[in-house]
């Protein structure tokens, strides 16, 4: 089988997060980056897992600059057999989507990984606009699958009080959650071999961006504990109505 994993970079989930003077971007001095660990432990680690039970080859596709070859190199280590790097830099869900469906376009797979969504924006995008693109079925947040044959897989995904089970042709468009796979460190054979691993650089298509980032917002910050003397109810009730707005 060819499967292909979608991966992204994003900040360490330590980092402290600041954005530039007009607030537009982020300020990512200091700031160690990764890879999305929902594409790492469950897309990128259940593709590998399907190749080793029925062959084929895992490759891995990534929008972003030279300098997050490190990243790419990492999902190398852990298993993929190539990447592939899509030489411009990732401004938007809807960009990421395109660049990396043209892509797609130009190459058969029979499955395309993502992780459910990125640790940063949350946005859940990319996969679902992809598939639309390629015009390929699209499972989201699926916790579980299995490879009937090689042209038809059983997915199942939490839903609210039970599970979906779903049967899939491929090629299809999946994004992985939570009990997909269990997380990989890569060894030190692992490090060595990924150095001589084919990564390519893909030139970008032309894209006509929809959508422009007018500011970031950081949440308020978070308030001290309020400690309420167990027998003054009434004050507690008038915190919770007027301050926390739940009663």
């Amino acid at each position: 089988m060819k499967l292909l994993v979608c991966i992204s970079k994003t900040p360490d989930t330590t980092a402290k997060i600041a954005f530039n003077g007009d607030n537009t971007k982020l300020e990512t001095a200091g700031i160690t980056f990764i890879m999305n660990p929902y594409d790492e432990w469950y897309a990128l680690v259940k593709a590998i897992e399907i190749q080793e039970k029925w062959g084929g080859s895992v490759s891995v596709l990534h929008v972003g600059p030279s300098e997050n070859d490190s990243i790419i190199r990492k999902a190398l280590a852990i298993g993929a057999t190539d990447a592939y790097r899509i030489d411009t830099e990732a401004v938007s869900a809807d960009q990421v989507a395109f660049q990396m469906a043209s892509f797609i376009q130009q190459h058969v797979f029979d499955i395309i990984f993502t992780g459910k969504e990125t640790i940063d924006y949350n946005g859940a995008e990319v996969g679902g606009r992809m598939a639309a693109q390629l015009n390929f079925p699209f499972i989201s947040f699926a916790s579980h699958l299995d490879i009937v044959t090689e042209n038809e897989a059983i997915v199942k995904r939490d839903m609210e009080g039970g599970t979906e089970t779903i049967q899939v042709n491929t090629p299809f468009v999946i994004s992985a959650a939570k009990g997909m796979a269990e997380q990989r460190i890569p060894n030190m054979k692992g490090i060595m071999t990924a150095k001589s691993k084919p990564l390519n650089v893909v030139s970008p298509q032309e894209y006509s961006p929809k959508i422009s980032i007018v500011s970031h917002e950081l949440p308020p910050a978070k308030k001290a504990v309020q400690y309420i003397d167990p027998e003054n109810m009434a004050e507690l009730a008038r915190l919770l109505r007027e301050e926390a707005k739940v009663i």
